[in-house]
């Protein structure tokens, strides 16, 4: 790391504008410099945007760069190693002996180590994450400091056991490192290896290569498997164990303001184990630390920096778990002294519980002569300086420990931003120097130069300008390798040359010379050691008391330097010395603060202060005198309206009124993002969560112990209904029962969780949904209570219970973590995959407002934006005076933590502000202008309303005790001056419930109209309008929600040290509030005239009128303009503090803030103008002109205030006690930016705080830290807090990545952190994801974010309320409930089947039946009716057609809840059938195979060719050829066979278009029975069906039958049934089957028969006319196996069953059987119907037509009607994926039926559609063309012959069958109004037609497939004799000659 790299270009731009700038400031008049660092390093710079987006670190690669101190940074030599020996093995981690080297395979195996030898580990490229174990002679090895070790290598291989490597060159080859650089020993070898206290081989400290390493800096690691963390994962990317660093410093937190994460109440249990032993050898250093006892210092290590040898010891107080360098110091030997130095309570760091990356570390290698620090060094400098190691050498601290902190979070920065340059270089950047050691140390120094006397320096600022100092001078070099830049002034003489070790020291001081002091340089000739004696001298005599920060420089070891800083001002080295205390440790100080009475001297100073003595004394004697003659005005109206309140008069407030509970447009609209996240994880094919088999939903929240938010959370849950929307719960839900689904996670957690996980394993059908709420907090890993016992139960809880293997493996729990600040959960190890987050989405798009509402959410965002200038009312503001007390009292009590400090000027404050407004007007000056306007508004805002509604003030004590203390004292004082029934003080603690007293109790009730006697507000929104100071308490809120009545979130009292995104974001939300838009925030004019300070005793709130004064005369206002400055500081008006004024007295140093830099008083300044809030960097503006007044009052003996030229007259601030017309203001004033200038206010009685309330959001007051952090923003335009470290519990991966940027969305800023951030090992995704595979993601694991009290808890309860209605829809189906049509005109035959309770039919019985010729299916209600010699005459006009595209929207449903028996479709995903479905565990789909399967058919004319896709798991249904293993036919069983195992008939289903939503899985229809279903489908569908049912059997229909209908598919399936009956009948009659034996049933089912039901009925005899009736669901295996088991069923043809119908009566079930038509699911014998086919060209009513074939042919057709099925209603697939289009028109649009048909020859445009389906849609709508005789003449049908073709329902036909012997009706009776002949074969004959008589006129419409035909049909039949034809009526269907037209010939009856 030295100054100039043989071979490299220097980086020039950097030190010329430097040197400029150097000459610039010696030739100027000014002292201070020209800012150039802050122009080049602190702006953004846009031109780098693109090189610093895709930056990601490769931490090998940055590990490297720190290392590889005596290589350069040069692209490397391309070096190729020897190829292996052949057969050797080559596997990384193992030996070319094939022997495992690799740490983790070999940590617990005994090794033999020669003696001599040593253990170590060597890193290999191509395995990151692993070490490989090595046996290395110690002579070979450096000693601690770096030095001696041999030249050459010796060592072993402990895999195999070969001996006598002499060359590291060859080992490396041995151990298969397959370098591609030249193998050195200081590259590869990294650690020495050492054993645990159990034994396990575990990686030790870094080896301390001389010259690598940054020449042997102090530093530490650690190993995570040594200590405390063994089982976490040893292959993950551990803290401190592993080879992967975790590197970075925490940005944006102060330097050394860094703690873990919830940490254990017992730091005394992080000691180590035991001493880590070396090779299996004590170390005697170990020993000594062990019987000296020190902390373990387990730190992340830094990128590449860790040089460390020595032995562990225990944690050390200076760890900083944020910051993953080394230790603060390895101070191998100063016995007691150093102990004592490392084990003190607070002077360190923190001693870090459990909860921080717990492993041992090794102490770190200093030099030189210790140095004493001297004894009550805090006492005279009024602070505890913080010293930060910088570069080289540390040396040892001796003496008064207790008083300094030392830091090693500098020297991880210079370490970091040594690897910048490597991490660019794996994204294509050439090689480049890093910045030099003198650089870093110049930059730094000039970053403390221009930090404000309020500023605490930020690690992110210093990162960010080293990076940008890197890349400035990297690009220039890259871009611009010959130009200078422009130079305002000549260069210097010659080449300007880097910054040398020699021009620091007075570089440095010269840009140290314009700070006044508050930077000092000290320069050391010899060591460090003389700087910090010098310093600590300086310090003493009291030197340095305008320092803040001490650079201390020693540049005589060149070319390295030794630095370091210290930071003495007492300000900053108060806030970084606490920072890095942790939180069991800050309440730890603060409670032995308050035990030890340490706090007594504060409280004496306090009464001191008071012109009358003590407080106290003043508070006794104001009592005593107002005690019984309540003589003030505010009491007197106060207990008169009190008493007209409980007389019962009843005064009304329109402003009150609790919100009716309902669910908002955005919270809808979250719900749905939810639902649809579920349904896309569900629809996945990797089968996590299957919907469909879920009935019900049920939920268990889970919440942070927090009894408010547990009584929220069970209000929120009762209200909304959810538990009678998912029918958990019936009527009248207790709020016992609610308490059952929402679990606090305290001590009693696990119980009620256990019950929660065995109500989920004993309901598989119920899907449970687990609500993480607050999922930001406790993310403690379990193993962290695992490892300590003694821990507390809740250590980890959240971890034990929702990430326990049940939880994650139960396929039926969800579970759903829902926060506001999901930072922690978006790790590169998060278990939640980026496409399972839903984030609340944004209000506006475009400027379209996208989810309008009535109320508007006011979040961080919109306070932020308040501060900005055009607004009349900042939100966010800060109290400069209560900040100048704080500074001021912690110099005179520089040992109280300053939480202690702030909490009692703050109660002092609202103490004193009480006594003010009470009437004890000298109590003005004792408390800030913001603490009495609040008191005030608190007070008087119940004067303003007829119904006492008052504001509520939130006090934020994040300290318990301290919150005690606050309530005790404020409880006091309210007593003492009478205050207890103007206002509540309550105390709001997470453990605790709230208390209230019973007159506010009372009051409460009234205003909310609440009966109950026992009722008492159990959460914050039920003190809405109680006017109250609620002290907020624990050290997190826990998403609790606060009253609209808040006015005022005081947060001045937030530990501003521990600057975390979350931490911060989390406080600020507690304001967050809905305001209504009806009344939107006023913005006012950015310059307009604000009234003189002066005069306003509240300029924070514009709205709060002026305090009447008396005996004090105004003078004009101030005529001073000023725009509102940044930093919205409100006091700037003449209350200076008398409290802080005589305690900064004698102080010599100066106050922070720009005021008191520039004054001469020393008096504070309560205000701060715009310079206070400067971001470094920024220019400073400040603006006398723009200045408000300051004039001091009572302060007798200070210096007078300096005379700005504005006469202004102090005004009294004393409340009136005598007249009630000049009263306090009121918030609920109107907003007014003009004051009146003296007198009284006339209160508005009838303004009610509460009308503000929707309208205005509180007013936050924040520390000044907090406010400069959030209100600042960096490079990128978001707010500074945004880019601090998202959690404490993670930590960043690198710090060289891109800022987050102000246009990232939510979802790219999850992405953002997930990339960047790491968890800590305390985390509870630590040990997930090692290998950072992304299949470990949770696949039911969602994540909620959305700002704070948004209303996520509403919009997750609504989403439990859709997704129980989509489970419930997902179990329910529309199933066509229709009546039977043409029941009226049925008649009762002659003979009836009158055997009610047969369970089948009597065959001789059932031939006597007639046939039933009508049509009673509801789905032909448009069908033409079929008349026999019964109806023919008695036919009624039907109802009016329905149009076509009518026919399935109108079609009548019914929902029904799916049983266990029903049929689904691909969306069901079962455990039972998986397999079924051909899902194997794997999730790989079933083999299958293509068979051929041909047979001729004469009718065809041509041999069919059929091909099966047979599943390997169905081939035993087949029998194949052997050998060859041709199909050769379809196995079948025997009518004989009686087994219940299986379903004898073979099921085919026919299909098109329904690939998805087909009812094709009968696994639960048919009970688990055996069946063998085929799917028959179309050529081009069949990959498609393959792919959604890869376990069915397919039969593929042949190519030409693609564009055919449904009759084709029955035609192809009757005739494969018929020739495989054939073949079985053969094939079995070789082993003795008789042909009859053999089944001939098959099943034909269409695709939506869903659900299969059977009526039983109850009959009193035989013949009895009373019956009763009930309808059951049951199994397809039930009916199938009844009806296969009916006597003679070889004799019945085709056998069906009811469509089901709710509306079903007696007269449908009395009959059991039916001999009528059959649809939909119909079971048929292939035998007797051999004869008898479909028409292959049908497309519409085939089933008909076939059944009256079969009938026509003398067979029977049996209905059961006491079986039936119901179907699904599809919108998709079948007949409705058959379109009509024009064939010529490039876009297809629909055609009416009219022009289907067209006169040959004629220009008619052709159609894209079989010639079939063209006659059937035109004859179906049109045939009154054809038949204009038949048109609703129902007596006189038209004749159809041999075919049966739908006319309408208008117009009747008469079917009969030209075969002979077939059975036809007589038609004797009938003269025929028309008569149809299609496609007629030879059986009709002229003869056969000269037997029916027509009427005259009657129509003649004959169809044939050509011309030519037609003409040959006309002569056959003789058809001229009695019918006239004309040339004009023959007609075809529109289609073009190659699609086979079909002809029409028409003619009318002579």
């Amino acid at each position: 790391m030295g100054n100039s790299y043989a071979g490299q270009r220097r980086t020039r731009r950097f030190e010329e504008v430097l040197h400029n700038s150097i000459e610039a400031s010696l030739r100027s008049n000014s002292l201070a410099p020209r800012p150039i660092f802050s122009q080049l390093y602190l702006e953004a710079e846009q031109q780098l945007s693109a090189l610093e987006g895709g930056s990601r670190v490769d931490n090998e690669e940055e590990e490297e760069e720190g290392e590889g101190g005596l290589e350069p940074s040069c692209p490397p030599n391309p070096y190729q190693m020897h190829p292996p020996p052949e057969g050797c093995c080559t596997t990384d981690g193992f030996c070319q002996a094939g022997k495992d080297l690799r740490l983790v395979s070999v940590s617990s195996e005994p090794i033999d180590v020669p003696t001599g030898f040593l253990l170590v580990g060597a890193k290999s490229p191509s395995l990151p994450d692993h070490l490989l174990v090595c046996a290395v002679d110690k002579r070979f090895l450096p000693d601690d400091n770096g030095h001696n070790a041999l030249l050459g290598f010796s060592g072993n291989c402990v895999g195999c056991g070969k001996k006598g490597f002499c060359y590291f060159t060859e080992f490396s080859s041995h151990i298969n490192l397959k370098l591609t650089t030249q193998p050195k020993k200081q590259k590869h070898l990294k650690y020495y290896l050492v054993r645990n206290a159990q034994g396990a081989l575990t990686k030790g400290p870094l080896i301390c290569w001389r010259g690598s390493e940054s020449r042997g800096r102090p530093s530490t690691t650690g190993t995570g498997s040594g200590s405390l963390f063994p089982p976490l994962d040893s292959s993950g990317p551990q803290a401190a164990s592993s080879s992967e660093p975790t590197p970075g410093t925490s940005p944006g937190v102060p330097m050394g303001a860094q703690h873990a994460g919830p940490v254990s109440d017992h730091p005394s249990q992080t000691a180590a184990t035991g001493p880590a032993v070396f090779n299996g050898k004590d170390s005697p250093k170990t020993q000594q630390l062990v019987k000296n006892k020190l902390p373990a210092m387990p730190r992340p290590s830094a990128l590449g920096v860790m040089s460390n040898s020595g032995p562990p010891k225990k944690r050390h107080k200076g760890w900083s778990p944020e910051s993953p360098s080394a230790t603060d110091g390895g101070y191998s030997q100063g016995g007691g002294n150093r102990a004592k130095y490392e084990s003190t309570g607070t002077s360190c760091m923190p001693q870090v519980g459990l909860a921080g990356p717990a492993s041992v570390t090794f102490p770190v290698v200093a030099s030189g002569e210790p140095v004493s620090v001297p004894d009550n060094l805090m006492k005279i400098c009024k602070a505890k300086p913080v010293i930060f190691k910088g570069h080289g050498n540390f040396p040892y601290l001796c003496g008064n420990l207790n008083d300094v902190v030392v830091s090693p979070l500098l020297y991880t920065c210079y370490q970091n931003s040594q690897s910048v340059s490597r991490a660019y270089e794996q994204h294509g950047a050439c090689a480049a120097q890093p910045i030099s050691q003198e650089m870093q140390l110049l930059l730094t120094v000039y970053y403390l130069v221009q930090l404000a006397a309020d500023q605490v320096p930020l690690m992110e600022d210093l990162e960010q300008i080293f990076l940008r100092s890197w890349r400035e001078s990297h690009l220039t070099e890259t871009r611009q390798p010959q130009q200078a830049p422009p130079q305002p002034f000549p260069p210097a003489p010659g080449a300007v040359a880097q910054v040398t070790s020699a021009q620091l020291p007075w570089l440095a001081g010269l840009a140290a010379s314009s700070c006044n002091d508050s930077v000092h340089i000290i320069e050391c000739t010899h060591s460090l050691a003389e700087g910090l004696s010098e310093m600590f001298r300086l310090l003493v005599e009291g030197k340095l008391a305008k320092t803040n920060y001490v650079v201390i420089i020693c540049a005589c070891r060149s070319p390295a330097i030794d630095s370091c800083i210290a930071v003495t001002g007492k300000y900053q080295a108060r806030i970084l010395s606490e920072s890095l205390l942790t939180p069991a440790e800050y309440q730890k100080e603060v409670n032995y603060a308050l035990l030890t009475g340490k706090v007594d001297s504060l409280g004496a100073f306090f009464s001191s202060l008071c012109p009358e003595g003590d407080i106290d004394v003043l508070l006794d004697k104001f009592h005593q005198e107002n005690q019984g003659h309540i003589s003030s005005s505010l009491t007197a109206s106060s207990v008169t309206k009190s008493a007209s309140l409980d007389v019962g008069g009843a005064p009304t407030c329109t402003s009150y009124g609790l919100e009716p509970h309902h669910v908002r447009p955005f919270q809808l609209a979250v719900a749905q993002k939810l639902l649809s996240h579920v349904c896309s994880i569900a629809d996945s094919s990797t089968q996590n969560l299957d919907l469909g088999s879920f009935e019900k939903v049920d939920f268990l929240i889970c919440i942070p112990p927090s009894e408010v938010t547990y009584q929220q959370t069970l209000f929120h849950v009762w209200h909304s209904g959810v538990l009678l929307e998912l029918g958990l719960e019936k009527e009248h839900v207790t709020k016992q029962r609610v308490e059952q689904y929402v679990l606090k996670l305290d001590a009693e957690a696990q119980t009620k969780f256990k019950s929660f996980l065995q109500n989920s394993f004993q309901n598989p059908h119920t899907l449970f949904v687990l609500i993480h709420d607050h999922a930001h907090w406790d993310l403690v890993s379990g193993a962290v209570h695992n490892l300590c016992s003694q821990s507390d139960l809740s250590v980890g809880l959240v971890d034990r219970l929702l990430n326990c293997r049940e939880v994650k493996e139960a396929p039926n729990i969800v579970t759903l973590h829902v926060t506001s600040f999901p930072y922690a959960l978006q790790t590169q190890h998060t278990l939640i995959s980026p496409y399972n987050e839903i984030h609340w989405p944004a209000s506006y798009s475009s400027g379209v407002d996208l989810y309008p509402e009535n109320k508007k959410y006011f979040g961080l965002s919109e306070f932020i934006e308040s501060t900005l200038s055009g607004h009349s009312l900042p939100l966010l503001r800060y109290d400069s005076s209560f900040e100048a007390m704080v500074t001021a009292l912690g110099k005179r009590f520089p040992r109280l933590h300053s939480a202690v400090i702030r909490t009692f000027v703050l109660v002092q404050h609202y103490a004193a502000a009480m006594m003010a407004v009470s009437g004890l007007s000298q109590m003005k000056s004792y408390t800030s202008v913001e603490t009495l306007e609040i008191t005030q508004n608190l007070i008087n805002s119940p004067k303003q309303c007829p119904c006492g509604h008052g504001l509520m003030v939130l006090l934020r004590v994040p300290c318990s005790p301290l919150a005690a203390v606050a309530y005790e004292r404020l409880a006091h004082v309210r007593a003492r001056l009478a205050l207890d029934r103007h206002f509540e003080i309550i105390l709001g603690d997470p453990s605790s419930s709230i208390t209230v007293g019973k007159h506010f109790v009372k009051q409460l009730k009234m205003w909310q109209k609440i009966e109950e006697a026992e009722w008492r507000p159990q959460t914050y929104l039920e003190l809405e309008g109680l006017p109250c100071i609620l002290i907020f308490s624990g050290m997190d809120p826990h998403g609790e929600s606060l009253p609209r009545s808040l006015r005022y979130c005081d947060l001045r009292l937030i530990n501003s040290s521990c600057l975390v995104r979350t931490a911060l974001e989390q406080e600020l939300g507690l304001a967050a509030y809905f305001v209504s838009t009806e009344a939107p925030l006023e913005k006012g004019v950015p310059n307009e005239a604000l009234e003189s300070d002066a005069e306003k005793l509240s300029s924070t709130d514009n709205e709060d009128e002026e305090l009447a004064t008396e005996g004090s005369t105004s003078e004009k206002r101030s005529p001073v303009r000023r725009d509102r400055p940044r930093s919205h500081d409100s006091t700037c008006s003449p209350l200076s503090s008398k409290a802080s004024s005589s305690a900064l007295c004698g102080e010599s140093s100066a106050q922070p803030g720009g005021p008191s830099q520039r004054e001469q008083a020393r008096s504070p300044q309560p205000c701060s103008p715009s310079d206070e809030s400067r971001v470094p960097g920024d220019k400073q503006r400040l603006r006398a002109s723009q200045r408000p007044p300051v004039i001091s009052r009572h302060s007798p003996g200070l210096a007078p205030q300096p005379d700005y030229g504005l006469k202004t007259s102090q005004r009294s601030v004393q409340v009136p006690v005598t007249s009630s017309s000049s009263q306090l203001s009121s918030s609920g004033s109107s907003s007014s930016s003009t004051v009146p200038s003296a007198g009284t206010v006339i209160l508005q009685a009838s303004h009610c705080s509460m009308t503000r309330a929707c309208q205005q959001p509180p007013i936050v007051f924040l520390p000044k830290l907090v406010y400069d952090m959030v209100t600042s923003t960096d490079s990128s335009g978001l707010p500074k807090a945004a880019s601090l470290l998202p959690s404490h519990s993670v930590m960043w991966a690198s710090s060289f990545r891109p800022l987050l940027s102000k246009t990232m969305t939510s979802t790219e800023q999850s992405l953002y952190y997930r990339q960047w951030t790491v968890p800590r090992p305390s985390h509870m995704d630590y040990g997930d994801r090692a290998e950072g595979r992304g299949d470990s993601f949770h696949p039911r694991r969602l994540l909620l974010s959305g700002p704070p009290q948004i209303g996520k808890t509403g919009a997750y309860l609504q989403f439990l309320s859709i997704l129980s209605r989509m489970l419930i829809r997902l179990t329910e189906v529309d199933v066509y409930d229709e009546e039977e049509i043409n029941i009226d005109l049925e008649e009762e035959p002659d003979w009836q089947y009158l055997h009610h309770g047969d369970p089948w039919p009597d065959l001789e019985l059932f031939r006597k039946l007639p046939f039933d010729y009508l049509i009673h299916d509801p789905k032909y209600e448009d069908a033409s009716l079929i008349c026999s010699h019964h109806q023919g005459v008695k036919r009624q006009d039907r109802a009016t057609p329905r149009k076509p595209e009518e026919l399935y929207v109108r079609r009548q449903t019914s929902r029904m809840r799916l049983s266990k028996y029903a049929a689904y479709n691909t969306y069901h995903h079962c455990e039972q059938c998986h397999q079924y479905m051909g899902f194997h565990p794997r999730y790989q789909l079933y083999e299958s195979t293509l068979h051929a399967f041909a047979f001729s058919y004469s009718m065809l004319g041509e041999e069919i060719q059929l091909h099966f896709i047979i599943p390997k798991s169905k081939e035993h249904h087949f029998v194949f050829s052997q050998p060859g293993g041709q199909l050769e036919s379809m196995r079948l069983p025997l009518v004989t066979d009686k087994s219940h195992e299986y379903i004898k008939s073979p099921t085919f289903t026919p299909t098109t278009g329904r690939h998805e939503h087909g009812l094709f899985n009968l696994y639960h229809a048919m009970d688990g029975a055996s069946h063998l279903h085929v799917l028959v489908v179309k050529e081009y569908e069949m990959a498609i069906y393959k792919k959604y049912w890869p376990n069915h059997i397919m039969l593929v229909l042949p190519s030409i039958f693609n564009s055919a209908g449904v009759g084709a598919a029955h035609f192809l399936i009757k005739e494969l049934s018929s020739h495989n009956l054939e073949l079985e009948r053969s094939r079995q009659e070789e082993l003795g089957i008789k042909p009859q034996d053999i089944w001939p049933f098959i099943v034909i089912s269409d695709d939506s028969c869903v659900m299969w039901n059977v009526v039983d009925v109850d009959c009193g005899g035989d013949r009895s006319r009373e019956f009763s009736w009930s309808e059951r669901n049951v199994s397809l295996k039930y009916i199938m196996q009844h009806i296969e088991a009916s006597p003679n069923i070889t004799h019945y043809a085709l056998i069906g069953m009811r469509k089901w119908s709710s509306r079903t009566g007696s007269r449908e079930v009395r009959k059991p059987f039916s001999r009528c038509h059959v649809h939909d699911f119909i079971i048929l014998n292939v035998d007797l119907t051999q004869n008898v086919q479909y028409n292959q060209n049908r497309f519409l009513c085939d089933d008909v037509d076939f059944n009256l074939r079969v009938h026509s042919a003398g067979l029977l057709l049996c209905r059961f009607n006491r079986f039936s099925v119901m179907k699904k209603q599809m919108a998709v697939g079948g007949h409705r994926s058959l379109h009509i289009t024009s064939k010529v028109s490039d876009h297809p649009v629909a055609v009416v039926p009219a022009q289907y048909i067209c006169a040959p020859d004629s220009k008619h445009p052709f159609l894209a559609a079989p010639a079939q389906l063209l006659l059937e849609k035109f004859l179906q709508q049109h045939s009154h063309r054809f038949f204009p005789l038949s048109l609703r003449n129902h007596g006189h049908p038209v004749l159809l012959v041999d075919c049966y073709l739908n006319l309408g329902s208008q117009i009747s036909v008469c079917y009969v069958s030209s075969r002979p012997h077939s059975l036809n009706i007589s038609c004797s009776d009938f003269m025929f109004s028309g008569l149809l002949l299609y496609l007629c074969d030879s059986f009709v004959g002229a003869s056969f037609l000269k037997k029916f008589h027509f009427l005259k006129g009657a129509t003649l419409c004959v169809i044939c497939q050509d011309r030519n035909s037609l003409r040959q049909t006309v002569v056959r039949l003789e058809l001229e004799d009695e019918w006239q034809f004309r040339l004009r009526d023959e007609f075809q269907t529109a289609n073009a000659k190659e699609d086979r037209p079909l002809f029409f010939l028409t003619g009318r009856h002579i």
